[in-house]
C-alpha cells in the first residue's frame, strides 16, 4: 500500500505532462537524406523524437512516396513508431488543367492518403505565374470543389500560405481572397507561421482572430535575425512563446517543425537542434 501511495503521484505527473499532441516534421526538410536513404533517415527521425510527419512528392500513377509504395511507406513508418497527418500535393501543378484532369488527380490523393492514414490533403504552393489576383479568385471556387471531393472520401483539405498571398495588390492580397471566398467547412488553412511573421501585415493572433478554428494546422519554422531566411528554432527572432497559446483559438490540430533550407551543416543536424529546442523550451505550450 506504502509502495502503491509513493508511486501515485508520479503517475499522475507523467500524466499530467504527456502531451496532447505529437512532435511533426515536414519531411521536405530533409528533402536530401530522404532522397538517398528513407529507411536510415526514418529510423533517425524517430530517434530525434519526432511521432508526426508530414509528407512531400506523391507519384500518383504508382501511388508512392520516396520510391515505396503507400503501404510499404506507412509500414515503414509504422515500424519505428511515427504517423502521418497531412501530405503536401502538387495539386498547383494542375491550376490550369482541365478539370476532368484535376480531379482525377484529386482521387489518386485520396487513394494515396487514405492507405497512410493521413486525415489532411494540402495545397501547398502557387506557381509565380499563377498569383495575381484575377488567378486568386479563380483559385478559391477551385479549392471549394476540390474540398468538397476531399470531405465526401472522409478526409480534410488544408491550403498552405508562403509569402505571396499577403503581396498587396491596390489593397487587397491573395490571403484575404482565400479566407473570404473558400468555404471554411470545405478548406482549411495550414498556417506558416514563418512566412506570416516575415510577409503579413497582421499577425497570427489577428488572422486567428477573423476566423477561428480554421488554422488546423501550423508549420512551425525560425527567421534568421539578419538575413530572414530559414534557421533552426530558437536561433531566430520569432518568438514562440506568444504565438503558441492561441492554438485552441485557431483550432490547430497538428503542427510540424520546418526548415527549408539554410542549414548549420546538413538537414539531418538541423533538426536534431530544433527537436531539442522545441522539447526543452516548447514543448510545455502543447501539454
Amino acid at each position: 500500500m506504502a509502495t502503491s501511495a509513493l508511486m501515485l503521484p508520479n503517475a499522475l505527473f507523467a500524466e499530467e505532462t504527456k502531451s496532447a499532441y505529437k512532435m511533426g516534421l515536414q519531411l521536405f526538410t530533409i528533402r536530401d537524406a530522404m532522397a538517398k536513404d528513407p529507411f536510415a533517415t526514418i529510423k533517425q527521425v524517430a530517434a530525434l523524437g519526432y511521432e508526426d510527419t508530414e509528407t512531400y512528392g506523391f507519384d500518383p500513377k504508382t501511388v508512392s512516396y520516396y520510391g515505396l509504395k503507400a503501404k510499404d511507406f506507412l509500414g515503414l513508418l509504422s515500424d519505428h513508431g511515427l504517423t502521418t497527418t497531412s501530405g503536401h500535393y502538387d495539386l498547383f501543378r494542375y491550376f490550369n488543367a482541365p478539370e476532368a484532369e484535376l480531379m482525377a488527380y484529386v482521387d489518386q490523393c485520396i487513394i494515396g492518403a487514405g492507405i497512410l492514414k493521413q486525415p489532411y490533403i494540402t495545397w501547398p504552393w502557387l506557381d509565380p505565374n499563377n498569383r495575381s489576383i484575377e488567378q486568386f479568385k479563380q483559385l478559391a471556387p477551385k479549392l471549394n470543389r476540390i474540398g468538397e471531393r476531399i470531405k465526401k472520401a472522409g478526409l480534410g483539405f488544408a491550403y498552405h500560405n508562403h509569402n505571396f498571398e499577403f503581396i498587396d495588390h491596390g489593397g487587397i492580397n491573395g490571403y484575404e481572397i482565400i479566407m473570404k471566398e473558400t468555404d471554411p467547412d470545405l478548406v482549411k488553412l495550414q498556417i506558416d507561421l514563418y512566412w506570416v511573421m516575415r510577409a503579413s501585415k497582421l499577425s497570427p493572433a489577428a488572422l486567428f482572430s477573423m476566423q477561428p478554428g480554421r488554422f488546423v494546422m501550423w508549420h512551425i519554422k525560425d527567421m534568421d535575425k539578419v538575413t530572414q531566411d530559414y534557421t533552426e528554432l530558437g536561433n531566430g527572432s520569432i518568438d514562440y512563446t506568444k504565438i503558441l497559446p492561441d492554438k485552441d483559438l485557431a483550432g490547430m490540430e497538428y503542427y510540424y517543425l520546418e526548415q527549408g533550407g539554410n542549414f548549420k551543416k546538413s538537414s539531418m543536424e538541423s533538426i536534431a537542434e530544433s527537436a531539442a529546442f522545441f522539447k526543452k523550451n516548447l514543448a510545455k505550450y502543447f501539454r
